[in-house]
């Protein structure tokens, strides 16, 4: 089992930033990925950002790509999500998840390939 706990959200002003944490415990060394993915009232939750665990190789969605940065730490088993140039359509609950098999650019996007999940952190983005 992995267990996983975001951290960071909370209000910010249009084009603003916020720095999003993932603390990650129990099985680690079993994860491939880690992802963040975030989901608004009303809407299916979508993809955001992934990392490879080994190669940190890096997936973004097309609409926060050159604004948000993934990058994961393995020796404090943390992954963050660094959000710049925040915009209103940006505010959801953001979600952390772990995929224990191999991901690439056809499933990566998809979060029935994610095995485990946190909570979830809310970021609300004011016009």
């Amino acid at each position: 089992q992995v267990q996983l706990v975001e951290s960071g959200g909370g209000l910010v002003q249009a084009g603003g930033s916020l720095r999003l944490s993932c603390a990650a415990s129990g099985r680690t060394f079993s994860t491939y990925a880690m992802g963040w993915f975030r989901q608004a009232p009303g809407k299916e939750r979508e993809f955001v950002a992934a990392v490879t665990t080994t190669a940190g190789t890096t997936y973004y969605a097309d609409s926060i790509k050159g604004r948000f940065t993934i990058s994961g730490d393995n020796a404090e088993n943390t992954v963050t999500l660094q959000m710049n140039s925040l915009k209103p359509e940006d505010t959801a609950t953001y979600y952390c998840a772990a995929a224990v098999w191999a991901v690439n650019s056809m499933v990566v996007a998809s979060p029935g390939h994610y095995d485990y999940w946190g909570k979830g952190t809310q970021v609300t983005v004011a016009s």
